[in-house]
């Protein structure tokens, strides 16, 4: 959780908190999303995480990608912004929030894919290999991207 989340979380408890997320489509040369198996809750998504106040969105998704798969991206196009009511999430601590996602899609990056302690596994996987738990909060995008929905897409 970033310093602003807990700053945040002092004042206000579990009460539902904005949040910006970042994320990114990463796509091999062979047309498969790269995806993550977190550790927290197991789930299947795309890398990304929480804007820290004062970065840009693509700082944010540059730094988190570099954290969880150890990749450099070196361009990025705007995937899509997704927001609305499927942004409400509750957390088994009971934190909540609503999540504006800024959603990015690269080919361009480099570097040797590694999991740290958040990801259980990193893969890429066709449109026709996603598997069935893929995180109920990135399931919009995930699936925009496997239908080809054109760029950029504001949901």
């Amino acid at each position: 959780m970033n310093d602003y989340v807990k700053t945040m979380r002092k004042f206000i408890g579990q009460e539902t908190l904005l949040t910006v997320g970042c994320g990114a489509i990463i796509e091999d040369e062979q047309g498969r999303i790269l995806l993550q198996q977190r550790t927290d809750y197991g789930f299947w998504g795309i890398p990304g995480g929480i804007l820290e106040l004062g970065e840009t969105f693509e700082e944010t998704v540059k730094r988190e990608v570099l954290e969880e798969t150890g990749l450099f991206i070196t361009k990025l196009d705007l995937f899509g912004i997704y927001s609305g009511e499927k942004g409400f999430a509750k957390y088994a601590n009971g934190d909540q929030v609503y999540s504006v996602q800024i959603i990015f899609y690269t080919t361009d990056y480099t570097g040797i894919l590694e999991s740290n302690n958040e990801s259980k596994e990193l893969c890429f996987l066709h449109k026709t290999e996603l598997p069935k738990n893929i995180n109920p909060h990135q399931s919009s995008f995930i699936l925009d991207w496997k239908n080809e929905v054109p760029k950029p897409v504001i949901k």
